[in-house]
C-alpha cells in the first residue's frame, strides 16, 4: 500500500491502545473513525493486533472495504497476529522504531485515538520528528472525552515557557468526533516551510536539473 502525496490524505494510520478503555465514548468513536474512513474511500495503516480500539476500528474499516495494512514488531507478533490474514495485510518489522518508519512510508497522515504509552510514545516521535522537518505529516488527535486535553495543555505550557516555538501547534489538528476531524484533515492545505529540506543527489554527470531523491531511512540503529 503505496502512500500518496500528502495533500490528497488517502491512507490514514490509526494508534490506539490495545484496551477498550472506561468509557462506551472510546468504544463507539473507534467504530465510527473505521466507518468514517471507508465511507470516505480511505485505506486503513494500524499498529497491527486484534485487539482493544485497534481491533474495532480494523473491523470497521475492512468489513466495509477498506484495504487494511497492520504494522507490527516482531516481539509482539506472538501476542497479537492478526486472527485471520483475510481481515488485511500484515507487515512484520524488526521493532517499534521501524515500525513507525515503515508507518511514514505507508501513510499519508495520522490519527490518535485515546491510548496506553505506547500510544503516547508514537504521538511523542511522530510530533517531535515533525518539529524537527524529518516528515511533513499532519498528526490529528481524535480528542474523545477530552482524552488529549492534558497533552495539549503540556503544549501550550512549553510554548508559554519558550521550550517550544508556537509554530509546534500546526503539526495538530484535534477534534472530538471522527467526522469533523476528518473534515478538518480533507479541508487541510499545507502551508510551504522553506526550513524543510529534501534529499537529492545530482544524476546525469552532475546535472542538477535532474535530480534522485532518496527514500529517508528514519530506523534508529545502535
Amino acid at each position: 500500500m503505496a502512500a500518496t502525496p500528502n495533500k490528497q490524505f488517502k491512507n490514514i494510520c490509526v494508534l490506539s491502545g490495545f484496551n477498550y478503555g472506561k468509557h462506551k465514548e472510546f468504544v463507539e468513536a473507534a467504530i465510527d473513525l473505521g466507518r468514517s474512513i471507508t465511507e470516505r474511500k480511505l485505506h486503513l495503516v494500524y499498529g497491527g493486533g486484534n485487539r482493544g480500539l485497534s481491533k474495532l476500528v480494523l473491523e470497521a474499516a475492512f468489513v466495509r472495504g477498506s484495504q487494511v495494512l497492520g504494522i507490527i514488531p516482531r516481539a509482539l507478533k506472538h501476542l497479537d497476529s492478526l486472527s485471520d490474514s483475510s481481515t488485511g495485510e500484515e507487515l512484520v518489522v524488526s521493532g517499534m522504531q521501524e515500525r513507525i518508519t515503515e508507518m511514514l512510508n505507508h501513510t499519508d497522515t495520522f490519527i490518535f485515538l485515546p491510548g496506553d504509552l505506547t500510544t503516547l510514545e508514537a504521538l511523542i516521535t511522530l510530533a517531535s520528528w515533525a518539529h524537527l522537518h524529518i516528515h511533513q505529516k499532519l498528526i490529528c488527535l481524535l480528542n474523545v472525552n477530552n482524552f488529549y486535553d492534558g497533552f495539549i495543555a503540556f503544549l501550550n505550557h512549553a510554548i508559554k515557557n519558550y521550550f517550544i516555538h508556537s509554530t509546534a501547534k500546526k503539526l495538530f489538528i484535534c477534534a472530538h468526533t471522527a467526522n469533523d476531524l476528518l473534515d478538518l484533515l480533507q479541508a487541510y492545505r499545507p502551508e510551504p516551510d522553506p526550513r524543510t529540506f529534501v534529499l537529492e543527489s545530482p544524476n546525469n554527470g552532475g546535472n542538477s536539473s535532474c535530480s534522485k531523491k532518496y527514500k529517508l531511512d528514519l530506523t534508529l540503529r545502535l
